[in-house]
This record gives structure tokens, C-alpha cells and sequence, in this order.
């Protein structure tokens, strides 16, 4: 059966917020352990804290007014005042501002990671370099090896908190004495003080260097990319473990070549002749040169493709595809006898060429046909 909250608490089903509250008070302060160490009491004030847990609440209120207990268990095992102790908790934390005890910090933390941007050529990407790096990060002090440390000097239990890290106040409130804990100002929480700090790192364990490191970049990288080098990164406070080093990739545009993933492209110009009778272009591809064949009646804008000429791929073996765009040129002059051939084929081809020129132009046509029907 559901448990009567509101018995527990001494007060009618339609009281209002406030005086649930009231009445919560009033018990706590007759049945809290400070107060009063009887085992009973302390099991009443569970009860107590339960009952306002579960009325505080106007959704779990509700639940009680409809016959239903909020804090009984939805298995067998552990009974509503288990419940009641976790909220006991949180609720004195909330009124009072108790703090448990953590202990002391620990000097020697994780660093962080790092990261550093490394610029490359298409052709590195492609086929992969080993490339030099300079890194500027923390490294364990060598003076102190990361004990921060004068020589010969050791840290010493802070006379403050005794090692704690912490200190604590008590408080006298109406439900007894309250204590609440924070860190030490003197040892900043770690527990112990260095009197003589190493003069290299100031006590901090760590300095900043600059190093040189070689980074091995895979084949088929892409712009964009890291690559995770493991505890490279800086060295934590107190010389703790190192994190590590990301090396973004970024590479450079190419003066010829446009890539799309693994797949490279460009754009090469044919004169017009050569689109219509076909020709044999060379190509310089990331390996060396390449010959491909240009169909006779190659139109504008065709592809060719020439396959595993790309990019190779950096997970599994093959290679991308190299496109080659044409863009086919017309003379923007001609000769007089490269004119009078082109119209010659052009008849024989039964195309119709209209003749312009300054005297037998189009707008000279359209007055002539103006004045016509003056």
C-alpha cells in the first residue's frame, strides 16, 4: 500500500505549498541526527524527508492523491526510505550548503593535446612524405623532472588544511551545527606547499620548448585531415602524462590539376581542326606524360578519361581517375585564303554562311530593306 505522505508530515491532503514546507521544518528540526541521535529518530527523519521529497513535488503530489507511491520500487529490493536517503542528501546540500570532502588535488594532471597545421603539395598528398615538423609545446622540466622542485628541497603538508586540501567551517543553524568544506586557499586545494619552487619552471613541472619532430604522411591524405600523434602533445602539470599532437593537412591548389576526392581533373584547349579531325594530345599526369587520343568530331566541352591516374586511395589499393576537359578554340581571325577555304567547305558541306563585311553586312541589309519600303 502507498505510504501516507501526508500523515508523515502532520497536515491535511489540501494544505498548501508553504505550509507542507512549514510542517517539513518543524519535524526536521525535532527528528534531525544532530539534534537527536536515536536510531528511531534518524529513521523518522528519513521518513520526513521522503514525505517532503515526494509532496515538494507537484507531479509525485499528484501521483499520491490519485493512490500511487512515487518512491516505491518498480522491482523487489529496497524500500522507499533508501530512496529518501539519496534525496536527504541533495536536499541538505540545496538548504545548507553542506560540501563533502574530496581530498586533496593531485599536482600531476594529463596535458592537453595539441595541434599544428602542416602544408603540402598535391604530389605529397598523393604519394605521401615524410615531412619535418616544428613543434613549440611543454616538456617535463629538466631540472626538476617535473616535481617543480628546487634541488634538494621537497613540497611540504600545508599547515592550513593538514594535508586535507580543503578546509571546513561549522555553522550553527536551527537544525543544529552544519559543516561545509572548500578548497584551501593556501595550497590551493593540492595539500602540500613548495617553499622553494625550481628556479627553471617556478614550480610548475614543465617548460615550454621548441622540438623537431618527422611526421609520416600516408598516401591519399585529404585536405582537411589529422593525423594523431600519440603523446606528443603538451606535457601535463607536475610532468604529467603528455596528450597529443594532431597534424591537420592543408594542401596547396595546384597550378594544373583540380581535385574532387581521389579523383584529379583539368582542362585542356584543342584548336577547332583538330576536334574535327581527331588528334593525339600528351598529358602530364602526376606519374610523367600520357598520351590519349582525341576522336575526330569531338565536340565541345567533351571528357576524356584516363583511369588510375589519380589520387591513390589512402584506405585499400587502386587509385582514382584522371579527367581531362576540352575546351575547343575557334580562330578568332583569318587569313584571306583560310576564309576562302573555310567557306569552300562549308558549301561543299551544304551549310549556309551569310557574307558580312562593312558593305554587305547585316545592318547594311536591314537599311537597305528600310529604305526599300520608304
Amino acid at each position: 500500500m502507498a505510504k501516507d505522505y501526508y500523515g508523515i508530515l502532520g497536515v491535511k491532503r489540501d494544505s498548501t505549498a508553504d505550509e507542507i514546507k512549514r510542517a517539513y521544518r518543524r519535524l526536521a528540526r525535532e527528528f534531525h541526527p544532530d539534534v537527536n541521535p536515536d536510531p528511531a529518530a534518524q529513521e523518522k527523519f528519513k521518513e520526513i524527508n521522503a514525505a517532503y521529497e515526494v509532496l515538494s513535488d507537484p507531479r509525485k503530489r499528484e501521483m499520491v492523491d490519485l493512490g500511487g507511491d512515487p518512491l516505491a520500487p518498480a522491482g523487489g529490493g529496497g524500500g522507499p526510505a533508501g530512496g529518501a536517503f539519496v534525496g536527504f542528501q541533495d536536499i541538505m546540500d540545496a538548504f545548507f550548503g553542506t560540501t563533502s570532502s574530496r581530498g586533496p588535488r593531485p599536482r600531476t594532471r594529463p596535458g592537453a593535446d595539441a595541434i599544428l597545421r602542416l602544408d603540402l603539395d598535391l604530389h605529397e598528398t598523393a604519394f605521401g612524405v615524410e615531412a619535418p615538423i616544428t613543434v613549440d609545446t611543454a616538456v617535463v622540466c629538466g631540472t626538476c623532472s617535473g616535481a617543480g622542485t628546487a634541488p634538494g628541497t621537497h613540497p611540504q603538508t600545508c599547515e592550513i588544511c593538514g594535508g586535507r586540501g580543503e578546509v571546513q567551517s561549522v555553522q550553527r543553524t536551527f537544525l543544529g551545527q552544519v559543516v561545509s568544506a572548500r578548497p584551501c586557499s593556501a595550497c590551493q586545494g593540492f595539500g602540500t606547499v613548495i617553499p622553494h619552487p625550481c628556479g627553471t619552471c617556478g614550480g610548475d613541472g614543465r617548460v615550454r620548448t621548441r622540438r623537431t619532430l618527422t611526421v609520416k604522411i600516408p598516401s591519399g591524405v585529404e585536405d582537411g585531415m589529422r593525423i594523431r600523434l600519440a603523446q606528443q602533445g603538451e606535457v601535463g602539470p607536475g610532468g604529467g602524462p603528455p596528450g597529443d599532437l594532431y597534424v591537420e593537412i592543408h594542401e596547396r591548389p595546384h597550378d594544373v590539376y583540380s581535385r574532387k576526392d581521389d579523383d584529379l581533373h583539368c582542362r585542356v584547349t584543342v584548336p577547332m581542326t583538330a576536334a574535327a579531325l581527331g588528334t593525339r594530345l600528351t598529358i602530364k599526369t602526376l606519374d610523367g606524360e600520357e598520351t590519349v587520343d582525341v576522336k575526330a568530331g569531338t565536340q565541345p566541352s567533351s571528357t576524356l578519361r584516363i583511369r588510375g591516374k589519380g589520387v591513390p586511395h589512402l584506405r585499400g589499393t587502386g587509385r582514382g581517375d584522371l579527367y581531362v576537359h576540352l575546351d575547343v578554340r575557334t580562330p578568332m581571325r583569318l587569313e584571306p585564303e583560310q576564309e576562302r577555304l573555310l567557306r569552300e567547305f562549308a558549301r561543299s558541306r551544304g551549310e549556309e554562311v551569310a557574307e558580312l563585311s562593312k558593305q554587305g553586312g547585316f545592318f547594311s541589309r536591314m537599311r537597305d530593306a528600310f529604305n526599300g519600303h520608304a
